[in-house]
């Protein structure tokens, strides 16, 4: 593999048997994510966040999945019985959950979510008590309180946690994001189109635009329970697309089912990526004198682009692995303040400790706004170099150790060279291993890409 990247955490999140590179995840109602599996993860994360003697806080927000109802009250029971008090806060975006965490001032955050997954899947994701998700280390305790018996950590009977729905939560987090956007600005005039996917943003990000002054129309805000991501949302953005053309939008933005992800198009349907985001925003505060650590964070899968567009401003990329907590870290240990994915996973750590798709929005909206321009003419930052990310779901095993795959890896970065990357690794979140290819030629990119996936095809028939 290449590609230049920051040191990873000591625990590798493929070791584990329970968290992935983000949170814990899994088929709804199956392995990790039945009823007992939860109740189970709920005592052992209470007993690893509980000291002191003060009553203990948790704050539990979902997404719309079906199995949320599921989820939710197994986990509650879990923390109940370890003797932590249990704020319900209903549907509300990841980032959401993160800032309310401090807000409420608790002792742990809770999204259920599976993000990006079909509705099948499901998953839980931790934030501390300072809004960053948990660390690898706090990961491996969690772990090992679940393999091994937790009944010694039960409350007793007059020191079990209460329960309490909270109900304004969702308008605390619109205060939230319209105080994100700058002061003297409005977005008056402006005709969006939101996607919400059918996720966890579908009541509240809509409201942020308009309360802001834009003329919105919403898509994916009708969930069922089976809906979320499906042909809609920052993957399938092809709706967003339609919608901006059909009602002649000024700009379409596309959500994840838990609205920490976003991609973005212009005026005339045309996709402004993770790798774009970052550029005009750091663009943007560069020039103001907001952006610091002399750079932006983003992961090997980044394209050069980007990095050749940072570089011709005297502005740096910093790679990581893969997970957009692994931007986190690096952001704070660099005292860097914007880091992102090419998948539209955007941090701005003056505002989150965590990605922010309606945050991230409205920051490329400031800009349009401030320049009085069409979101094709501020959007397209840079030339982004030739690149291919194709998706290859496998069944046990790892294919990426068998001898055909490791030759098809070494002849695809003999044929790219030294201006080529080829990156390819396993998804942390799903059974699929992803092939990236990036280099100088479009079609020489698109057969070494072909070709590994070929092999990895035939290793499992």
């Amino acid at each position: 593999m290449r590609g230049d990247e920051d040191a990873p955490s000591k625990t590798d999140p493929a070791e584990r048997r329970i968290f992935g590179t983000d949170g814990v995840r899994g088929l709804a109602n199956a392995g990790a994510m039945t009823p007992q599996a939860i109740l189970h993860l709920g005592m052992a994360v209470g007993r690893v966040f509980k000291c002191g003697d003060h009553r203990h806080r948790v704050v539990i927000g979902k997404d719309t999945r079906l199995s949320g109802y599921m989820i939710e009250p197994a986990l509650t029971a879990g923390f109940a019985a370890s003797g932590m008090d249990v704020f319900l806060l209903g549907p509300l975006p990841t980032p959401a959950m993160a800032m309310l965490t401090r807000s409420l001032r608790a002792d742990l955050g809770v999204m259920i979510s599976a993000s990006h997954n079909p509705y099948q899947d499901n998953g839980v994701k931790f934030f501390g008590p300072d809004g960053y998700k948990l660390s690898d280390a706090t990961e491996a305790k969690i772990e090992k309180l679940m393999i091994n018996p937790v009944d010694d950590s039960l409350a007793k009977a007059n020191e079990l946690g209460r329960v309490k729905r909270v109900d304004d939560a969702g308008a605390r987090y619109i205060e939230f994001a319209k105080n994100t956007f700058p002061k003297g600005l409005s977005l008056d005039g402006l005709r969006i189109v939101i996607d919400c996917a059918n996720g966890a943003g579908y009541k509240v990000a809509p409201k942020v635009l308009w309360e802001l002054g834009a003329d919105v129309k919403e898509i994916g805000v009708e969930p069922n329970g089976f809906n979320i991501n499906r042909a809609c949302g920052s993957t399938s953005t092809k709706a967003m697309q339609e919608a901006v053309r059909e009602f002649r939008a000024d700009i379409g933005v596309a959500l994840d089912g838990d609205a920490d992800r976003v991609i973005i198009c212009d005026e005339k349907g045309r996709i402004v990526d993770g790798d774009q985001i970052l550029a005009l925003i750091a663009k943007s505060w560069a020039k103001k004198g907001k952006l610091t650590g002399g750079g932006v964070v983003s992961t090997v899968m980044a394209n050069i682009g980007l990095e050749n567009f940072l570089k011709d401003k005297d502005l740096s990329l910093h790679r990581t692995k893969v997970g957009d907590r692994y931007v986190v870290e690096a952001m704070r240990a660099k005292n860097m303040n914007v880091g992102g994915e090419p998948s539209g996973h955007v941090i701005l750590s003056d505002y989150a400790t965590t990605g922010d798709g309606l945050v991230t929005a409205l920051q490329v909206l400031a800009v349009v706004t401030e320049k009085k321009r069409k979101v094709s003419d501020v959007c397209g930052i840079f030339e982004p170099s030739p690149q291919l990310l194709e998706n290859i779901r496998y069944h046990g095993g790892d294919p990426l150790k068998a001898d055909a795959v490791k030759t098809a890896i070494k002849a695809g970065e003999n044929k790219l060279g030294a201006k080529g990357r080829l990156v390819i690794r396993k998804s942390g979140t799903e059974p699929l291993i992803r092939v990236m290819a990036e280099g100088e030629n479009a079609q020489l990119v698109k057969t070494v890409v072909a070709e590994i996936c070929q092999a990895v095809e035939k290793v499992q028939s």
